[in-house]
């Protein structure tokens, strides 16, 4: 029998291998300009042609390279970052697996530009599917230039599973700002299909969160600052009164890496104790400078997974941090005992009592008669009709009549299940929360809050397909600063939005004007109400229109919708409960929780004997 295990051809094995480092253009993006960074570049340029798909070309103006160390940086495990297994615990690049380059080569066609000072001639390499196909000199300024076209066109599989361009994007957005948040010294610029995305000079931390992320951030964070033995951390909390529901801007650094770490969010989660709602989420920008050995990078090739070997001191630090910057910033109130007359306490004096006002004198109408005619008020009822009704040996009085449109509609669908055992009974409210009615084969209990929801997403859906939405225009507009990706991600929604009554105005520079509002929706900001249904739809980070429109009637049922504790009237209580069994789903809600509750005949038969 033969054998049967053999290698695997390089060009085979590099593409297996770059399925780990290069998932979608943005690793691209985020590979390329961390090697810029290593190699000293003061000045970092991006251009993305269709998302990444078509191009992805960095140029920085760093050391650059000779021949052979370019030839070689495209060979797998190459890296000028280490030399020995010992270097892996005292790290300070960003790259250091040799794997990223080789990558991007196995999997796109690649072509390279690059000098150094040293050097009068550059060199210019073309790289095709992990194939050299040509090298030549070449002139060009100091630095390098890298060109990434046509991704994944010897992979199908991997190119079909795309996502749309708008998605693609906004994913190299992201990483393109966590780089420039913790590189404030390089100037960076991006360009997306001919357009100016951003344009980052050199400045320091906080202009450089504000450049990225809009001036009207400035006001809201408050600055941290620590030096210990065991680790430093600089950089921001947001204040308490600038927290989101979602979307809010949260990021780790830790010596000049992006990090992903649960264990220290709860901890500063920790530090705003009693300070903000439960489901609310502060803004923070933390950067951790401490020994490379006392971390492991090496974890997965991404590189935002990190472990520490101190966390639970780290955790201490962080939350005394957070706690003190918060209480300094005056987030955290005081009370000053040492105020000298805050209050003027009454005390008596000579001198008082000289200066005090006369008592007010009081004076009399004698024209005055109460039983006059002239002021006595046409009662508000009619008693004398009454006593006439009585007279004429009529039973009763015929009631008013509200007008039709008022009357609670009682019609049910015809589907088998609760609907069909539906009768008119009277509703109870228990602990402002449940409506409690009864059924022909028991008892029923429903969710008030849930079911209102239900009502109401599937009113705004209808709305939505029909495009019937109505508008109620502001008095005043509203002005609403958005972020980069906020800004990519509007067009995909902005139609839906419109169907429900939203009226956008477009500024410029990221900014819009909310003109108008679904003219059912008040008490609510409208700054506020756009930003969280743009950043739900980045949560769900779907394009399908279907989709889109279930994401913004869901948003507008939740914040629309009768809060748990508010009290109802018999009047709402019917309404809420015939609208519910109108519904063509009465038993779960939009997101699959349970509405109502039945309890049989038989069961509380069960229970009483």
């Amino acid at each position: 029998m033969s054998d049967i295990i053999h290698l695997l051809p390089d060009n085979i094995a590099n593409q297996i291998a770059a399925g780990e480092v290069i998932q979608r253009p943005s690793s691209v993006v985020k590979e390329l300009i961390e090697n810029s960074i290593d190699a000293g570049a003061s000045s970092i340029k991006v251009y993305i042609k269709d998302a990444g798909r078509t191009l992805i070309q960095v140029i920085d103006d760093g050391k650059g390279m000779s021949e052979t160390d370019a030839r070689m940086a495209f060979e797998r495990h190459a890296t000028s970052k280490i030399k020995t297994a010992d270097d892996l615990f005292s790290l300070k690049t960003m790259g250091f697996r040799g794997e990223a380059l080789a990558s991007i080569a196995a999997v796109a066609q690649v072509e390279l530009r690059t000098r150094r000072n040293v050097d009068e001639l550059g060199v210019k390499l073309s790289i095709s599917a992990s194939s050299l196909t040509d090298i030549e000199p070449v002139a060009c300024v100091e630095g390098s230039v890298f060109s990434v076209k046509n991704l994944f066109f010897n992979v199908p599989a991997r190119r079909k599973f795309l996502k749309s361009n708008e998605t693609e994007f906004r994913n190299i957005i992201t990483e393109f700002e966590r780089i420039a948040l913790v590189n404030p010294e390089i100037s960076m610029l991006l360009y997306h299909d001919g357009v100016e995305i951003f344009n980052l000079p050199s400045v320091v931390l906080r202009q450089r969160i504000i450049d990225v992320y809009g001036k009207s951030l400035n006001q809201k964070l408050i600055s941290l600052d620590v030096d210990s033995s065991l680790i430093k951390i600089t950089g921001f909390v947001g204040s308490p009164d600038a927290v989101k529901k979602r979307g809010a801007l949260q990021c780790f650094f830790v010596n000049g890496r992006f990090m992903k770490h649960p264990y220290f969010h709860k901890a500063l989660m920790q530090a705003y104790d009693q300070l903000i709602l439960a489901g609310e989420m502060p803004n923070y920008f933390l950067y951790f400078s401490l020994d490379p050995s006392a971390i492991d990078v090496n974890v997965h090739p991404t590189k935002t997974e990190i472990k520490f070997e101190n966390e639970q001191q780290i955790w201490q630090i962080i939350v005394a941090t957070a706690r003190e910057a918060l209480a300094k910033s005056f987030a955290i109130p005081s009370i000053d005992f040492n105020m000298e007359d805050a209050i003027d306490i009454p005390v008596y004096s000579s001198e008082r009592k000289q200066q005090s006002l006369s008592a007010p004198t009081i004076g009399v109408n004698s024209a005055y008669n109460p039983f006059s005619s002239a002021l006595r008020k046409k009662p508000e009822f009619d008693w004398t009709e009454l006593y006439q009704g009585f007279e004429e040996g009529k039973d009763s009085i015929e009631p008013q009549m509200f007008p039709e449109e008022k009357i609670p509609s009682l019609s049910f669908s015809n589907d088998s299940g609760v609907k069909d055992e539906r009768e008119i009974a009277p509703c109870y409210q228990y602990k402002n929360r449940y409506i409690v009615t009864s059924l022909k084969s028991g008892l029923i209990i429903v969710d008030q809050h849930r079911a209102h929801i239900r009502v109401l997403f599937d009113k705004y859906l209808d709305i939505i397909r029909a495009r019937k939405g109505v508008s109620q225009q502001v008095l005043f507009p509203e002005i609403i600063e958005l972020t980069t990706s906020e800004v990519i991600m509007l067009p995909d929604i902005i139609d839906e939005m419109q169907y429900v009554g939203f009226d956008l105005a477009n500024l410029g520079n990221n900014t819009y004007a909310i003109n108008g509002i679904p003219a059912d929706l008040s008490g609510i900001s409208p700054a506020d109400l756009v930003r969280e249904l743009i950043n739900k739809a980045m949560e769900i980070k779907s394009s399908v229109k279907e989709e889109i429109a279930k994401i913004l009637a869901l948003s507008l049922s939740k914040i629309s919708a009768i809060p748990s504790g508010k009290v109802l009237s018999i009047e709402e209580m019917e309404h809420l409960i015939a609208s519910l069994f109108s519904c063509q789903e009465s038993m779960l809600s939009p997101e699959g929780n349970n509405i109502l509750y039945v309890i049989k005949d038989e069961e509380l038969d069960k229970r009483f004997k």
